[in-house]
């Protein structure tokens, strides 16, 4: 049996969408700054972190886990604020979220390697990018569906079904150059971090 709600102090759990985003394009822009032959239009991201780039441990840190690790709690922190009545798809779609951030993390823990990128190594971190951006667009699917018979939670339903569409058009149709997709991927995925770590107002406590 639930007990009743208890409302969710203004805390961390309301500033990790922003931790984890301003954490994230600070040390994109930081670190590609250092690195004048580094190039937003042509260069993948993972190449600020890959093996024999100056900076490249610091930046996976920053750049990837530190944002991955923060986005991950905060998709299991906003499924224990779902609305009874949407817990279970909603719920498996925060999940889904959760299992997106934890890959995101884990580009930084499986780095690019220049020299080999046939390599087992680097074909990890572009595995990881993979199941990064699937496991968002599938989980933002599944929770926008969840949460739209929820009239408190329709605009947090529009704004995930919005960035799966967005997410699905940029992979499978070359409307942008890759790395100028996936830099609007990544900011659609941290957006959608920010609104899910303000989104709802109660802990359901069981």
């Amino acid at each position: 049996m639930n007990r009743p709600s208890a409302p969710l102090p203004a805390s961390f759990d309301r500033y990790a969408g922003w931790l984890a985003a301003a954490c994230c394009v600070l040390a994109t822009l930081g670190f590609a700054a250092a690195l004048p032959e580094f190039s937003h239009a042509h260069h993948p991201l993972g190449l600020l972190g890959a093996a024999g780039v100056p900076g490249a441990a610091l930046f996976n840190v920053l750049g990837f886990v530190v944002p991955g690790l923060l986005a991950a709690w905060v998709f299991v922190r906003m499924r224990a604020r779902l609305p009874v009545g949407a817990a279970r798809w909603a719920g498996i779609g925060c999940w889904m979220l959760a299992l997106s951030a934890l890959a995101f993390a884990a580009q930084g823990v499986w780095r690019l390697d220049p020299s080999d990128l046939d390599g087992p190594v680097s074909q990890r971190h572009a595995t990881m990018w993979l199941l990064w951006w699937l496991a968002f667009a599938a989980g933002a699917l599944v929770l926008g569906v969840g949460l739209l018979r929820e009239r408190m939670w329709r605009a947090v339903a529009t704004a995930f079904l919005v960035a799966f569409a967005i997410v699905v058009v940029l992979n499978v149709f070359p409307v942008f150059a890759g790395p100028i997709a996936q830099r609007v991927v990544l900011l659609v995925w941290l957006a959608s971090v920010i609104v899910a770590s303000r989104s709802g107002g109660v802990i359901r406590i069981a």
